[in-house]
């Protein structure tokens, strides 16, 4: 009988007001923002995502978190695996994670990812605007990041791997072996049995070049390049309305192509190409339309289905049968990334369906 796969879902801490983005897009801007202002940007382009069971919620409140859990849990995701920033010492959107570590609730295993990349202007069509720039002063600010997860480390409900602390690092090739080397001194001397790195990659060379590195396993990105690109959507337009029609009721898609996917392309995300020395964790991603974020400067991925999304699933694990049973891990992207057209969490149009996918493509009816 083949075991149950490992889900962990990446989990955005966005949703409560902090002062810095108060300043950088006014007072009381979170996630949910850009999500309530979307809009279609062409015939049957599916916007806004509304919430439905848990509504606009602020991550600030414990029952939400509660809440959030049980439904995960309910569906056959094991942990939570939340999005955490350091940027030479300075922390942002902590509070949600930390009163979970804190509180001791809800009692629902987690890990934690470090989105080490620079803030932009993205949510507002400003990319090239650096709000918080992510560098990295030495080695003493990695002993004091080290010393500050170590709490969550230690805690009881951290998903490990044969014993180890797993930790995901998003961009780690910009890290080296004598940091990865640093921190698994520091895990030893605190008493742990060690970290179990993982890195999110791009492609099957940044794989290989990140296992010489001392990571454990890696992942792949939603930026993998691997899914065919579509016509520009305006050449779409032009044959659903003809030309004049069409530039006359969308003028800005006109002004600049706009990149469209089918969510049938995204199977090949399942595996990477060739030996990479490692584990490999396949992503699995149920929808994705980041224009809420980006309007034009966007991608979408059109026919988002949970028919679709299920087969992705079984793909998934599939991939990860063979590995020993601590090491079947699925990613799951996301639970709650929102501005992103990417969320587990039911929204007014599809409901349960993709959360019922998911636990159909792992097995359990």
């Amino acid at each position: 009988m083949m075991s149950k796969p490992r889900l962990i879902a990446y989990y955005l801490p966005q949703y409560h007001p902090i002062p810095e983005n108060d300043a950088w897009w006014g007072k009381g801007f979170t996630e949910w923002t850009n999500v309530a202002s979307a809009k279609p940007l062409f015939p049957g382009h599916y916007q806004p995502h509304i919430p439905a069971d848990l509504g606009f919620y602020d991550l600030r409140v414990p029952e939400v978190r509660e809440a959030q859990a049980a439904m995960a849990r309910e569906y056959g995701i094991e942990g939570f695996c939340y999005w955490h920033y350091w940027f030479g010492g300075k922390r942002l959107l902590e509070r949600p994670f930390t009163e979970v570590l804190e509180s001791r609730q809800p009692d629902f295993p987690f890990c934690l990812a470090w989105a080490n990349q620079s803030w932009t202007g993205v949510w507002y069509g400003n990319p090239g605007k650096i709000l918080v720039e992510q560098t990295y002063p030495g080695l003493d600010d990695h002993r004091a990041h080290f010393k500050a997860l170590l709490p969550a480390f230690r805690d009881r409900r951290y998903l490990r791997v044969d014993g180890k602390a797993m930790f995901f690092m998003f961009v780690p090739s910009d890290l080296n072996s004598a940091v990865l080397a640093l921190w698994r001194e520091m895990a030893h001397k605190a008493g742990l049995t060690g970290l179990f790195l993982v890195g999110i990659v791009k492609n099957t060379d940044e794989a290989r070049q990140i296992h010489k590195m001392g990571f454990d396993a890696c992942t792949i990105s939603r930026t993998s390049g691997r899914a065919e690109q579509l016509p520009f959507l305006r050449e779409q337009m032009v044959r659903w309305l003809g030309e004049k029609r069409a530039i006359a009721l969308y003028p800005k898609v006109f002004r600049q192509p706009f990149h469209v996917y089918h969510m049938e392309d995204l199977k090949p995300y399942v595996d990477v190409e060739g030996d990479i020395g490692m584990d490999f964790y396949p992503c699995v991603m149920p929808n994705w339309d980041n224009t809420p974020r980006s309007g034009i400067n966007g991608q979408v991925w059109v026919n988002a289905d949970p028919e679709i999304f299920e087969d992705h699933v079984r793909q998934a694990v599939q991939r990860v049968a063979g590995y020993p049973e601590e090491h079947q891990i699925v990613i799951v992207k996301s639970w709650n990334e929102w501005a992103e057209g990417n969320h587990l969490e039911p929204d007014q149009r599809f409901g349960h369906a993709f959360l019922e996918a998911l636990k159909r493509g792992i097995g359990e009816n």
